[in-house]
């Protein structure tokens, strides 16, 4: 009897995308019929993709039929295995597309994350132009944002997205499915230079501890050149105050590709109360960030704009993570429209001591790297902070005091950050301590 595997979409206004189907026979070779918005273009070139990707996977006799509503080539040859594998065919690990030199720069563990846009695992529509945003990472989601029925497919298309996609230096993120389904998805994403792996629903140090392990396993099995090149350093425009590109948490590259981060995402009561286990479960954590939707289910309320009802859980959150040394993230703000709202919320976010926010909708970006950014009156205090340090460092001295204050080090650290933020946004001129010297000045006045 023959078998038959369908993916992709083909409902009315799907774009970026296709439907294949390929029904497999005991004889009479590759029957192909295409129909495709580019067939006078680029027809013949998709039609031969589809044919090599069928002879990679030792397909000799289907009946396949593609509809291609301006598909590009790696979301084609993602709905072909996809289809391919649902019809009972065994592809190992699959056709893999050229990685594009942009997919090759990595990431830093002190880079700025304001700014996370979710984009939904299987929609490839929203893939393409997503970098030019300019978010501070690109959440590629294989959890909530996918139907069940979908994860499959949603796991070859993500993998073929980190080999493909120019993120513009957004940082390349990945959220898994809910331990222990997401460690699945592991073997797809970790071979390709994901930058950070988000851990949803995470209530337990195990669990993190978990996703760690697995990934070691999978990096421990992938040949130097069999996924991509050395790391390049991420572009400067996203650095954070470290520059040299990410390395393992031992300081070791494992198949010429370096061990993610880890991003543990609280989202319930048992979640929050352990927290700092979390966040100290592994070195290769780099961040916690909530998700109050969930949260606020879990205690049995609903969630408010007013946000009393989670004040202790964003308390709980940020304090376990400032005390590993991890950066706190806020949750999303689901309202697209109420563009005040956000930023307020942000400012709010802001006060509580988080260091980002999650965004579901490229709008929001610009108001979110605005409400992070200092004010003037930040940036004059944080250059006087740092020229003090600075100075104090020139002559030798241990301690370093702005007038008749003493300056702690986690105050010189604070003041470091931003003014790196501010240079980063154009709101401090990179020579400033040139500026201020040829005028005579101690700091930014």
């Amino acid at each position: 009897m023959a078998k038959q595997g369908v993916a992709g979409r083909r409902e009315k206004g799907v774009r970026s995308d296709c439907w294949v189907s390929v029904e497999i026979a005991d004889a009479g070779g590759i029957q192909l019929g295409m129909t495709s918005k580019v067939d006078s273009m680029y027809g013949e070139s998709i039609r031969q993709l589809c044919l090599d990707e069928l002879a990679a996977f030792k397909v000799k006799h289907a009946r396949v039929e593609i509809q291609d509503f301006g598909a590009v080539p790696f979301v084609i040859m993602a709905r072909i295995e996809a289809a391919v594998k649902r019809a009972g065919v065994v592809v190992g690990e699959g056709c893999l597309p050229e990685i594009a030199e942009h997919c090759t720069y990595g990431t830093t563990r002190e880079r700025f994350r304001r700014s996370r846009l979710y984009l939904p695992g299987n929609e490839p529509r929203f893939f393409l132009n997503a970098g030019i945003h300019k978010p501070d990472g690109i959440i590629l989601d294989l959890e909530d944002a996918v139907a069940p029925t979908e994860k499959d497919a949603a796991q070859v298309l993500v993998r073929n997205a980190l080999r493909q996609v120019n993120f513009y230096g957004a940082e390349r993120m990945v959220r898994i499915n809910q331990i222990p389904k997401g460690l699945d998805d592991l073997e797809y994403i970790i071979p390709h230079n994901v930058h950070v792996v988000l851990i949803p629903k995470c209530e337990s140090a195990d669990q993190v501890r978990a996703v760690d392990e697995k990934i070691a396993d999978v990096l421990s099995g992938v040949s130097p050149d069999s996924s991509s090149p050395p790391l390049a350093p991420p572009p400067r425009s996203r650095g954070g105050i470290g520059k040299a590109p990410l390395r393992s948490p031992g300081g070791n590259k494992r198949g010429g590709l370096s061990h993610p981060l880890l991003m543990p995402i609280i989202e319930s009561a048992l979640g929050a109360i352990k927290s700092y286990e979390i966040a100290t479960a592994a070195d290769s954590v780099v961040a916690l960030a909530i998700g109050l939707e969930d949260y606020t289910a879990d205690i049995g309320v609903q969630r408010t704009l007013e946000g009393k009802e989670s004040f202790w859980m964003r308390g709980q959150v940020v304090n376990a993570a400032r005390a590993a040394g991890v950066q706190p993230i806020d949750t999303v703000f689901s309202d697209v429209t109420d563009m005040e709202g956000l930023r307020q919320s942000v400012l709010e976010a802001k006060t509580l001591g988080f260091d980002g926010k999650g965004c579901i909708h490229p709008r929001q970006i610009a108001v979110v790297h605005d409400a992070f950014a200092p004010s003037e009156a930040e940036i004059t205090k944080a250059t006087k902070i740092v020229s003090a340090f600075e100075a104090a460092e020139a002559r030798g001295l241990g301690v370093v005091s702005l007038g008749s204050k003493m300056i702690d080090p986690p105050v010189v650290k604070r003041a470091l950050r931003t003014v790196k933020l501010a240079e980063d946004l154009g709101k401090l001129a990179g020579n400033w301590r040139e500026v201020n010297k040829w005028h005579g000045l101690p700091a930014r006045e």
